[in-house]
């Protein structure tokens, strides 16, 4: 009997590995998922396993202070976040993305490879070798440090390529005009922020260990090896991918470019000139028409004449407007991202000075704390699956339960509650320290649990499955279709900037009341600082970009009906 697939079965611009025509029967979909999902649990592994104790390496075997170690891993962090937008347009322009991952990858584990030789290389030394003035150990040392900072930037060079490629490869094995596979994209998103939670809790509970108790070369050489295994994963799948077709038009970044280009050289260009190139082409959709109107002046030249040849399309225009709706969303989401930064820095710090005593004779570390956001979104991303969505989905007859905008909404209400419960635990942290006749005692554990931070954790891990998740599908599926890379990209971007914003307000608020001998919010004796200021201003940024947030998603137009 032919067993040969039926040609409605066939899946639109995308090809398989050999180039040929891909029925979903057999390509894409969950099938190719798992590969790609299995490789970035590696790869988040390998990530963490170098940046949850980058600080202590620092301060540690580099023999840094404090405040140069904060400093680079400030750099070295913002660098990482931002260089996905490089990857991106390199894979969105040139190599495509599965030749970027694989790529990335390559780099990646060289970088880790590199770290591992650096962190044994003090190893490589014995005393037999070393003279009395101890020129040998000196050398060694400075070569470790030339040869880490080396590797650091070179994983954060893969990370750069590998990140924004991965996601937007995995939802590219689903076809988002087919009703089923619409549906398994929406939960494709949940389950990919699902694996890298459960592997970034995995790592900071293992890896961490390893480095400080048992061995630096040991901890760098286990993501090594993880990152191997996990693009040898990715490979195994090469056969079952869809991969998409470039056409032979223009990049859409020249494509995109060249509609502002000619808006600015068409400023001056009457209404009414306009008004009859758009009655002539009768071809805009109406519903998209109206919105940025100005960028229609692409339509003409200066001159007033239209010319085949040089011309924006109505397409072109189109994509314009795509990108130019994101940008609206993007910076209200700034605010979501500013408090999202606190989870590893002031959140931490709150803990260290509270009794995080789980059982006599052990005590839990600051930093493992973090691991409860962790947790919470593992709990709560089966549940929000499994259950919300389907019964949403019920009311709203959307495959997806509730828009992306709507999710990401939601995630930015909890995440206002949460920095408001931060904010009233460190007002109780406060006043128990005062009680007990301990703010001039930094040192001294308060008699306060540290189970008091739990509320504030797991509400940062359900506003993640909301808003994190909610952030990642939309700027993938609403930016034009050669740019998704790029879209995911731009997601990444915000806590990138997010974070610089957040040592900015550091800093000014530092210099304002730091200044003249005064004790800062930020004081390194928290039990003089106000860390609740702090939270209460990050607070009222949270329902001030909240706000507008919400204007621009009720009037927000998707670009697919399958998405709204």
């Amino acid at each position: 009997m032919d067993k040969t697939p039926l040609l409605s079965d066939t899946v639109d611009a995308v090809v398989d590995y050999k180039g040929r025509q891909v029925f979903r029967s057999n390509k894409g979909g969950w099938r190719s998922a798992y590969f790609i999902i299995g490789m970035e649990v590696a790869e988040r592994f390998a990530y963490y396993g170098i940046s949850a104790n980058l600080i202590t390496y620092l301060t540690g075997p580099l023999g840094q202070s404090t405040a140069a170690a904060a400093e680079n891993v400030n750099v070295w962090s913002g660098t990482a976040l931002l260089l996905p937008l490089l990857g991106a347009f390199l894979a969105d322009t040139f190599l495509g993305r599965y030749r970027t991952i694989v790529t990335a990858s390559l780099i990646y584990i060289l970088g880790l490879g590199l770290m591992t030789l650096s962190a044994l290389l003090p190893h490589l030394s014995t005393p037999d070798f070393m003279d009395p003035n101890k020129i040998m150990l000196h050398s060694t040392r400075q070569l470790q440090a030339i040869l880490f900072f080396l590797s650091l930037y070179l994983v954060a060079v893969g990370q750069g390529g590998h990140k924004p490629c991965a996601q937007a490869f995995g939802a590219d094995q689903f076809d988002g005009l087919d009703p089923e596979e619409c549906k398994a994209k929406s939960s494709f998103f949940n389950w990919w922020y699902f694996g890298i939670c459960g592997s970034a809790a995995v790592t900071k509970l293992v890896i961490c260990y390893v480095q400080e108790n048992l061995s630096w070369g040991l901890g760098f050489g286990i993501p090594c090896i993880l990152m191997v295994v996990g693009l040898g994963v990715f490979l195994l799948g090469t056969r079952t991918y869809r991969y998409s077709v470039k056409g032979d038009e223009k990049s859409p970044f020249v494509r995109i470019g060249r509609v502002f280009v000619a808006v600015v050289k068409n400023w001056r260009t009457t209404p009414s000139a306009i008004i009859i190139e758009e009655e002539a082409i009768a071809t805009l959709p109406q519903h998209t028409s109206e919105q940025f109107k100005f960028l229609n002046k692409a339509l003409l030249f200066p001159d007033g004449s239209k010319e085949e040849c040089n011309v924006c399309s109505v397409s072109d225009i189109e994509e314009a407007k795509m990108v130019l709706r994101l940008v609206p969303i993007w910076v209200t989401s700034l605010g979501y991202a500013v408090v999202h930064a606190q989870i590893t820095t002031f959140f931490t710090k709150q803990g260290a000075t509270m009794d995080r005593t789980i059982f006599p004779g052990f005590e839990i570390p600051a930093a493992s704390l973090q691991s409860f956001v962790g947790l919470s979104i593992i709990i709560v991303i089966p549940i929000y699956d499994r259950i919300f969505v389907p019964i949403a989905r019920a009311f709203t007859r959307k495959p997806s339960g509730i828009s992306m905008l709507q999710r990401i909404g939601i995630g930015m209400l909890f995440s206002a509650m949460g920095i408001v419960v931060a904010a009233l635990v460190e007002m109780k942290r406060l006043k128990t320290a005062k009680e007990y006749g301990l703010v001039d005692m930094p040192d001294v554990t308060i008699p306060m649990s540290a189970w008091w931070l739990l509320p504030q954790y797991v509400l940062s891990g359900i506003s993640d499955v909301f808003t994190v998740v909610g952030l990642q599908e939309f700027f993938y599926d609403q930016v034009p279709i050669e740019l998704r890379s790029v879209g995911l990209a731009l997601y990444i971007s915000i806590f990138g900037v997010g974070n610089f914003l957040s040592s900015f307000l550091v800093s000014v608020i530092e210099e304002v009341f730091g200044r003249d001998g005064k004790n800062s919010w930020f004081a390194n004796n928290l039990n003089r600082a106000h860390l609740d200021y702090f939270y209460w201003l990050l607070a009222g940024l949270s329902a001030a970009a909240l706000a507008p947030y919400l204007y621009f998603a009720k009037f927000y137009i998707y670009n697919r009906k399958s998405t709204t």
